[in-house]
C-alpha cells in the first residue's frame, strides 16, 4: 500500500481530487486529523463511547472512527492489507512522503519528506498518481499473508508460512540495550534482489507465492524489520521455503544496518 500525507491549506480539495483519480487505479483509503473535538455531547449521540468504548465505528455510506486508542501508524498498518492506497490529510508532523497543497503551514516540525507542492484545484492528477506510486510500499505481515491468499494458487494451498525479523534490545542480560537500528539500501537494488529470490524460490515443486519485505531507515527497539510469506501446497514446502528464503535474504540483498546502543552507535559491517 503506498502512503502518503498531504497538507497545506487545500489539503483536503487535493485529497479529494486524487481519491476519485487514485480509485481508477485501485482500493483507497483515507484518515483526516481532526485538529478540534467534536462539540459536546457529539459523541454521545452517535457512539458508544459512554458505554466505555474505545473507538466506535459509524457506518452509513461511508464510515467514521471516534475515539483515543488508535493513532496514525494504527490506522495505516490495519489498513495496509485491504487498500492499494492510503491519503493522510492535515497530519503536519506525520513521517510519511508528503504532498504540499496550496501553501504551506508555518509549522518547523514537519518531518515528511517533500515530493511536490502544488494548486489543490489544477494539479495534473496523473503525475500526482506518478509521485503517489513512486514510493516504497507500505507492508505489514498481515497485508503481505492478505496478497498471497489473492494467488490464482490459493485453492490448492494448504499451507502459509511467516517469519518475522525483529529489533532484540539485547542478547544477554549484561548487554548494552540497542534502542534502534538503522537500514540503508541500494535504491531498487535490494527490491530486484528480494523478487529474484522470490521468482526462484515460487519454482520449486508446491509452492506457489513468496512474498518478501525489509523496511529502510530508522526501526526501533522491539519493532518489526522484515517478513517472509510463503503460500505452498503443504506445509513442509512452507516451512522449508520460508527459513530458506530468510537465509538468502540475508546472504544476498545488499542491506546495510547501524546498529544505535545506550553506549554506542555502529555498522555492522565493518565489525564482521
Amino acid at each position: 500500500m503506498h502512503v502518503v500525507s498531504v497538507i497545506g491549506s487545500d489539503s483536503s480539495t487535493l485529497v479529494e481530487r486524487l481519491v476519485e483519480r487514485l480509485a481508477v487505479e485501485g482500493r483507497v483509503a483515507t484518515v483526516s486529523n481532526l485538529p478540534q473535538s467534536p462539540a459536546p455531547g457529539f459523541e454521545e449521540s452517535v457512539t458508544f463511547g459512554g458505554a466505555g468504548a474505545g473507538v466506535t465505528y459509524g457506518l452509513g455510506d461511508g464510515w467514521t472512527a471516534l475515539g483515543d486508542d488508535r493513532d496514525l501508524s494504527d490506522v495505516v498498518d490495519d489498513c495496509a492489507p485491504e487498500y492499494d492506497y492510503l491519503l493522510a490529510d492535515g497530519f503536519l508532523e506525520a513521517d510519511l512522503p508528503t504532498i504540499v497543497a496550496g501553501n504551506r503551514p508555518e509549522n518547523p516540525g514537519i518531518r515528511g519528506l517533500i515530493l511536490a507542492t502544488v494548486d489543490a484545484e489544477t494539479a495534473d492528477l496523473d503525475e500526482l498518481v506518478d509521485v503517489v506510486e513512486g514510493t516504497e510500499p507500505h507492508e505489514t505481515l498481515d497485508s503481505l499473508v492478505a496478497a498471497v491468499k489473492r494467488s490464482p494458487d490459493a485453492e490448492r494451498s494448504g499451507a502459509i508460512a511467516t517469519f518475522t525479523g525483529r529489533v532484540r534490545a539485547k542478547d544477554d542480560d549484561d548487554d548494552a540495550r540497542t534502542e534502534l537500528l538503522e537500514f540503508e539500501m541500494y535504491e531498487g537494488v535490494a527490491q530486484e534482489t528480494m523478487a529474484t529470490i522470490s521468482r526462484e524460490l515460487e519454482q520449486r515443486d508446491g509452492v506457489f507465492e513468496v512474498r518478501m519485505y525489509h523496511r529502510s531507515g530508522v526501526v526501533r527497539d522491539g519493532e518489526d524489520i522484515v517478513f517472509v510469506v510463503v503460500l505452498a501446497g503443504h506445509r513442509g514446502e512452507a516451512f522449508r521455503t520460508v527459513s530458506d528464503g530468510i537465509d538468502r535474504l540475508k546472504d544476498e540483498v545488499p542491506i546495510f544496518k547501524k546498529e544505535v546502543t545506550t553506549d554506542e552507535e555502529f555498522w555492522v559491517h565493518e565489525r564482521s
